[in-house]
C-alpha cells in the first residue's frame, strides 16, 4: 500500500534547531509567491491538487504532463507542485498558477500543453479553462470565488499551498515553530492552559473541551502515557480528516508532539482507515522525514524530550470511531467499546493513561500556540470557539471542503459558499453529523452552526459531514438509509444497539413498502428512546437521531406513507404509481424502447400507457422521457 518515495537522506539529514530555523527563513523567501500575489520573482509555481478527489480525475497524469512538457521545452524558473485539497471539489482537477493566482478548473491531461504554451511561455491566460462561479461569472483568481469569501482557513491553512511530501515546505510556513516554543519557552501546564483558554473543543463530534481532556491525562498517574490520533472518520460523505492528512500531515505530527509534551507521553499512534491510501502514505512520509531531520526521536533538539509516532491501520469499522473501540483495535482485538469509567485519560491504550483527539482537533493546536488563546477565542461564538471544517455534499452546486467560523448560519453555507441548490429545485433539509446526527429544515436555515444551537433543534455538529437535500428527497427513506448503515456497523456487543436498531430498520422498511399501520410512528419513537438510554456507546446512543429528527420535522411524510400509501418524492419504489400525462406525451417511444419489462405500450405519435401490473418501478422511463411526461 505504501508507495516508494525519495527519502531526504540518512543520519546526515539530522538537523539542529538552528539549521531548522535557517531552513524556515530561506525556504520562506523562496516560497513567498505561494501566498503573495505581488511577490517580486520571475519564478512561477504550477500548483496541482493531488487530493483523493482530483486524483480520481487524473491529476497525477496532469502533474506528469506538466513536468514532461516543461522539461522538453527547457523552460526555466517553473516548478510543478503537488498539493492537497483546495476545497472546491466540484471544479476539480484544479490548477493554480502562482504568483498571479490564476485559477483553472476541470483541467484534463490534454490541457497541459496549452497552459504551458499560452500562460507560462506567452503570459496569455487560457480563458476557456478559467473557473466559473455558480452564476456563470468567469473568475480569474481564487479569492474572487464566492465559495471562499466567507471561509476562514485555520485547520486547512496549508492545504493547497504546500507540497505535503516536502518537510521543508512545511517548515517554511512556520512548521515546527510551535514545537520549538513549547519545548524551550513553555511548561506543560502553560501549554494546557493556553489550549484551555482558547476554548477549543473536540472536533470529533462530542465537543468536549480539549484543554480539560489534556489536563485529565496529565494528572493521571502512570510512568508510560500515550497520545492517540483518531483518523477513523466513517460518516458517509465525510472527508475532512482525510483531506488534512493528505494536504498537511506535518501539522498533525507536530500537534501530537506538543500534546505528548503537555501530558507527559513519549509515544503516539495515529489510527487511520486503510481505505485512505494517499493519507496513509503521506503521513508515513511525514513521520519518516521528521525522524530523519531529528524532530522525532530521542532528546529532540537537546531538550530532553523524547517522542515517536506509529501508524495503525483500521479495517473500516464505523464503531472504531468511538475512542475505546479504537483502542481495542490498536491493541489487536475486535473493535468493541469498553464500559466507562475508567476513561482513557486514566486507563486507555494497553491500560495506560491515554490522550485521544481527532485529526481536525490536532490541526488547530499549532496555530493556537503560535497566535495565542486570545486570538483563537475571538473567532466563533461564546461557547463554540474557532472554526469548523465541513464536507459539503448532496444537492448543492459547490460540493467540497469548507472551513467557516463557528456561528455562521446554514443559509450562508448552503447558498453563499455552496452556491445554492442545482437544477432550480428547493432546499428541503440538511443532515449534519451523519448517521449520528439529525436534520436541519428550511425554518432553521438561519440557525447558527455551533454545538449548542444544533443540539437545541435536535441535530448535532458531529465530525463535520453536511449533506444537503432538495425537495426530491424522501425523509422516511433517508432515515431508513442511515439506519441501514448503523445496523451494518453495529459491533453487536449490546442488545439495545444490536437488536433495537434492527427492529427500527424493519419498521421503516415496512412503512416504505406500503405496509405501515396506525401507531407505527409512536412505536418508532418509543423504541428510539429506549435505544438511546440503554446502548453502551455513542453509536447506539445516537443511531435513532435521524429517525427522531425526521419524525419531528417531517411527520406528515410518515403519515402519507402509512395512511395513503404515498411517497411524495417518489423514492420509495413500492409506493410509486407511474402514469403518463397525455397532455405532455408526444408519442416518441423512448420510454417504451427503454422499459426493461415491456410495461409500456402505444403507437408512434400517440399517447403511451404504463401497465401497472408489469411495471417494476425502476424509474428508467422517467429518466428517458425528454418531455417530463411520466409522473409518479
Amino acid at each position: 500500500m505504501l508507495q516508494i518515495y525519495k527519502k531526504v537522506g540518512g543520519s546526515e539529514s539530522m538537523k539542529t534547531l538552528e539549521e531548522i530555523c535557517n531552513i524556515r527563513d530561506e525556504k520562506r523567501k523562496e516560497l513567498d509567491l505561494r501566498v503573495n500575489t505581488s511577490a517580486n520573482t520571475h519564478e512561477k509555481h504550477i500548483l496541482v491538487c493531488h487530493g483523493t478527489g482530483c486524483t480520481s480525475s487524473k491529476s497525477p497524469k496532469i502533474i506528469e504532463n506538466f513536468r514532461r512538457i516543461i522539461e522538453e521545452k527547457n523552460i526555466e524558473n517553473v516548478r510543478v507542485i503537488q498539493t492537497g485539497c483546495f476545497g472546491l471539489c466540484a471544479k476539480g482537477p484544479i490548477v493554480i498558477i502562482r504568483p498571479e493566482d490564476v485559477f483553472y478548473a476541470m483541467v484534463t491531461p490534454d490541457d497541459c500543453e496549452e497552459i504551458v504554451e499560452k500562460h507560462i511561455q506567452n503570459g496569455e491566460i487560457v480563458e476557456r479553462l478559467l473557473c466559473k462561479d455558480v452564476d456563470n461569472t468567469v473568475v480569474k483568481q481564487l479569492d474572487e470565488l464566492n465559495f471562499y469569501k466567507k471561509q476562514k482557513r485555520i485547520a486547512l491553512k496549508n492545504c493547497g499551498v504546500i507540497d505535503p511530501e516536502d518537510i521543508e515546505e512545511y517548515i517554511a510556513f512556520d512548521g515546527y515553530k510551535a514545537l520549538e516554543k513549547v519545548l524551550f519557552h513553555m511548561s506543560p501546564d502553560d501549554v494546557i492552559n493556553e489550549i484551555s483558554n482558547s476554548g477549543l473543543r473536540g472536533r470529533g463530534g462530542a465537543g468536549f473541551p480539549t484543554g480539560k481532556k489534556w489536563s485529565f491525562t496529565k494528572m493521571a498517574v502512570g510512568e508510560q502515557k500515550y497520545v492517540v490520533c483518531n483518523a477513523d472518520e466513517g460518516d458517509p460523505g465525510a472527508f475532512m480528516d482525510r483531506s488534512i492528512l493528505e494536504g498537511d500531515p506535518h501539522c498533525v505530527v507536530e500537534a501530537m508532539m506538543i500534546a505528548g509534551y503537555a501530558v507527559g507521553a513519549n509515544k503516539g499512534y495515529i489510527y487511520v482507515r486503510a481505505e485512505y491510501p494517499i493519507a496513509v502514505k503521506r503521513f508515513q512520509i511525514a513521520i519518516d522525514q521528521a525522524r530523519e531531520y531529528g524532530i522525532l526521536g530521542e532528546n529532540i533538539w537537546n531538550s530532553g524530550f523524547n517522542f515517536d509516532l506509529e501508524i495503525r491501520l483500521g479495517a473500516g469499522a464505523f464503531v472504531c470511531g468511538e475512542e475505546t473501540a479504537l483502542l481495542e483495535s490498536i491493541e489487536g482485538r475486535r473493535g468493541q467499546p469498553r464500559l466507562k469509567p475508567p476513561f482513557p485519560a486514566n486507563e486507555g491504550l494497553f491500560g495506560k493513561p491515554t490522550l485521544i483527539n481527532n485529526v481536525e482537533t490536532y490541526a488547530n493546536i499549532t496555530k493556537i500556540i503560535l497566535n495565542g488563546a486570545e486570538w483563537y477565542s475571538s473567532i466563533g461564538t461564546e461557547k463554540s470557539k474557532g472554526t469548523k471544517v465541513f464536507a459539503l455534499g448532496g444537492n448543492v452546486n459547490n460540493i467540497g471542503l469548507v472551513e467557516v467560523p463557528m456561528g455562521v448560519t446554514l443559509r450562508e453555507i448552503v447558498f453563499d459558499i455552496g452556491g445554492g441548490i442545482p437544477n432550480g429545485r428547493k432546499f428541503k433539509a440538511a443532515q449534519t453529523g451523519g448517521p449520528s446526527g439529525g436534520c436541519i429544515t428550511e425554518e432553521h436555515l438561519d440557525t447558527p452552526i455551533d454545538y449548542e444551537s444544533l443540539q437545541a433543534i435536535g441535530s448535532m455538529m458531529g465530525s463535520g459531514g453536511l449533506i444537503v437535500m432538495d425537495d426530491s428527497k424522501c425523509m422516511v427513506n433517508l432515515a431508513k438509509f442511515y439506519l441501514g448503515f448503523t445496523v451494518d456497523e453495529s459491533c453487536g456487543k449490546c442488545t439495545p444497539c444490536r437488536i433495537g436498531t434492527k427492529r427500527l430498520l424493519e419498521m421503516l422498511e415496512k412503512i416504505t413498502e406500503g405496509k405501515g399501520e396506525d401507531g407505527d410512528i409512536e412505536k418508532l419513537e418509543r423504541l428510539c428512546s429506549n435505544i438511546q438510554k440503554a446502548s453502551v456507546c455513542g453509536l447506539g446512543q445516537t443511531a435513532p437521531n435521524p429517525v427522531l429528527s425526521t419524525i419531528k420535522y417531517f411527520r406528515e411524510e410518515y403519515r402519507e406513507h402509512i395512511d395513503h400509501k404515498q411517497c411524495r418524492a417518489g423514492e420509495c419504489k413500492a409506493l410509486m404509481k407511474l402514469h403518463i400525462d397525455p397532455e405532455l406525451c408526444k408519442g416518441c417511444g423512448l420510454c417504451k424502447r427503454n422499459c426493461p419489462v415491456d410495461a409500456i405500450s402505444g403507437d408512434v405519435r400517440q399517447t403511451h400507457v404504463i401497465d401497472e401490473e408489469k411495471c417494476i418501478k425502476c424509474g428508467t422511463c422517467i429518466t428517458k422521457c425528454p418531455f417530463h411526461a411520466i409522473k409518479s
